[in-house]
């Protein structure tokens, strides 16, 4: 029992001592912080419980007026800022609502949260301004909130802008301090590429709580709700330079899914440096994105430029307790898109920083076709090896990182891909003239702090692998004294045009192994010793619905072709001769004819044994995949 310290002293001296340590105890539990009402736990029972009951989907309640407007016509609805939530409060967090319309027909149920009680936001046409729309005003009483906005004053002290938004109930975007709104993050994916359709799980429900006038941070739970899903959810925006959601995540399944996708990150790629828009365009690029950046557990980092293939796609890498993933937009330079309407170079990236293990399973990247910018084409997530079966949990946690600072996000002992250029290939002739040869060159341009520091080191190299669909023709690199980094060129040709192209390249340096040590190849992965297994890359008939294309999944020190695949097996375990002759192997290009062509640094044998030496990784790992017809 607990006892007020107001009638302690008509109490035993033992009871007077607990009812003070008691009342204490309360004292300091409010002076630390509100006693919420509400929390994840209560959202996840729901969940539980909805995930063993029939889906019942959720029904339209809007009268012709609102379901037949266009886009513009949506726009006219404004929300009035005076009636927004928490208006007349001191919090700097405040809440606007969108309205009803369009597709968006059904209600999604917003409350708000205190210490003591829950209460619902009810729907109240009073807050909108609709403009010069007619309709009937008893049209609207059953209505509801499409969805919410948060605005924060991330700019300047004293204007609120708006920093996420929840519209539609499936994705949400977040923006940190100068940024625009770009690529989305969802909740949950489900079959997403397959071709029984994707399942778009959506938010039906919400709950805010009211933040305190020092609060940096607002707590959102939400209710997850799909034909074959549920789940629990609580957001924690913490707003700034780089705006970020802690998201803690309790998912149910109803019934058995074929691809689960935890935190899905929702894109568009229409052309870019990579792949140049094939109409003129005053735009070098049109994106949210330019690629994908994975890092493994094992230390390796990957970066895959994106495609706007002409037939679906979807790329898998396998890494095991991922530390990072996300969909970055690399290139900040206003030059790169010359748009002052969409300020594409405004848009901000988005980095999934996993809590704890999330165990075995891949990265997925879905790229799908698109004619313009109006469309996500492009998805990214977590696939799980293996998911529970239905009616039992499962959770992942993990911080959502969005910046425009994408070098603060990667490693500093590693460089990275600046860029991906595009372009025909050619051979300069004897009267300098370029001559097209038939080939596609790319030139990848590595940058960092670790290349920049040893400069012009004849020691620097590429290792470059290929699939077998490959012709490359040439592999060259150079120092590039602009950038204080390094420039690989490749051209190649594809053995079959309606095939996809597979490149793997990063850049090494031998260095001299400390005397009276055995001599090893250090790479990338130090603390994982199993040698990934390659997935074949194939291609659906164009007459089928879904292309699948899986991505090489190899470790740096990976070699294609029969002849490497047991070296490759032995990488971490190797002396310094078998870690050069594996690295000769990957740094030969081929002439017209199909003979190999050495690089220069191993034209010449020695006359006398080289020092033994180990092998350094410089960079990440660019994997690019170069779409068939393309």
């Amino acid at each position: 029992m607990i006892v007020s310290p107001c009638i302690a002293p008509m109490k035993p001296g033992k009871r007077l001592r607990s009812a003070l340590l008691a009342g204490s105890a309360l004292i300091c539990l409010f002076s630390a912080g509100q006693l919420w009402a509400f929390s994840l736990d209560d959202v996840a029972a729901k969940a539980k419980d909805m995930a063993g009951q029939k889906y019942e989907a959720p029904k339209s309640n809007l009268p012709n007026e609102f379901r037949d407007m266009k886009f513009a016509d949506y726009q006219k609805i404004r929300f009035l800022q005076e009636k927004g939530v928490w208006a007349g409060e001191k919090t700097p967090f405040k809440l606007s609502f969108y309205h009803q319309g369009m597709h968006f027909d059904t209600p999604v149920k917003i409350n708000e949260v205190t210490a003591t009680d829950v209460q619902e936001f009810k729907y109240d046409p009073g807050r909108f301004d609709f403009g010069d729309m007619k309709f009937d005003p008893k049209a609207t009483e059953k209505l509801g909130y499409a969805g919410f906005r948060v605005l924060y004053p991330i700019n300047k002290d004293d204007k609120n802008d708006e920093i996420m938004t929840m519209l539609g109930a499936s994705y949400f975007r977040v923006i940190g301090k100068g940024q625009v709104y770009g690529l989305s993050a969802r909740g949950m994916a489900i079959d997403t590429a397959m071709p029984s359709g994707e399942e778009f799980p959506r938010f039906t429900e919400f709950w805010i709580e009211r933040p305190q006038p020092d609060d940096n941070h607002l707590v959102i739970f939400a209710l997850l709700d799909s034909p074959r899903a549920t789940g629990a959810y609580q957001l924690t925006l913490r707003p700034g330079t780089n705006t970020l959601v802690d998201v803690k995540s309790r998912m149910f399944l109803r019934d058995k899914v074929g691809k689960l996708g935890v935190a899905p990150l929702t894109s568009m790629y229409l052309f870019g440096a990579n792949q140049p828009s094939k109409v003129l365009n005053y735009r070098r690029e049109l994106h949210d994105s330019s690629g994908l950046s994975i890092q493994a557990a094992n230390g390796e980092w990957i970066w895959r430029p994106l495609n706007n293939p002409k037939h679906l796609a979807v790329s898998s890498f396998s890494v095991e307790n991922p530390r990072g993933f996300g969909l970055l937009q690399r290139g900040r330079n206003f030059s790169h898109y010359e748009d002052l309407d969409d300020r594409y170079d405004k848009r901000p990236s988005a980095w999934i920083e996993p809590k704890g293990d999330w165990g075995k399973g891949t990265v997925d990247l879905v790229e799908i076709p698109t004619a313009d910018e109006t469309n996500d084409n492009i998805v990214a997530f977590w696939k799980p090896e293996v998911i529970p079966e239905p009616g039992q949990p499962m959770e992942f946690n993990y911080r959502l990182h969005w910046t425009m600072d994408e070098s603060s996000i990667h490693s500093p002992d590693l460089g990275w891909v600046k860029q991906t250029l595009r372009s025909t290939g050619d051979v300069k002739q004897s009267n300098l003239i370029r001559q097209p040869d038939g080939s596609v060159a790319f030139l990848v341009d590595f940058e960092g702090p670790v290349l920049a520091k040893l400069g012009e080191d004849p020691a620097i190299r590429s290792q470059v692998t290929t699939d077998d669909n490959t012709e490359l023709v040439e592999n060259n690199l150079r120092y590039n004294p602009v950038t204080k980094g390094w420039r690989l060129t490749l051209r190649l040709k594809a053995k079959d045009s309606g095939k996809s192209i597979d490149m793997r390249a990063y850049l090494l340096r031998e260095v001299p192994a400390e005397p009276g040590k055995e001599p090893a190849a250090i790479v990338a992965d130090k603390a994982d010793k199993k040698v990934e297994k390659k997935v074949e890359s194939k291609v659906a008939p164009k007459e089928e619905k879904t292309v699948i294309v899986k991505a090489d999944t190899a470790k740096p020190a990976e070699a294609k072709g029969d002849s490497t695949k047991a070296d490759v097996a032995k990488a971490d375990s190797t002396k310094a001769d078998a870690a050069k002759a594996e690295v000769a192997k990957a740094d030969v290009a081929k002439d017209k004819d199909g003979k190999q062509i050495p690089q220069p640094e191993a034209e010449t044998a020695p006359t006398n044994p080289e020092p033994a030496k180990n092998v350094q990784i410089l960079t990440e790992t660019w994997s690019y995949q170069l779409p068939a017809d393309e």
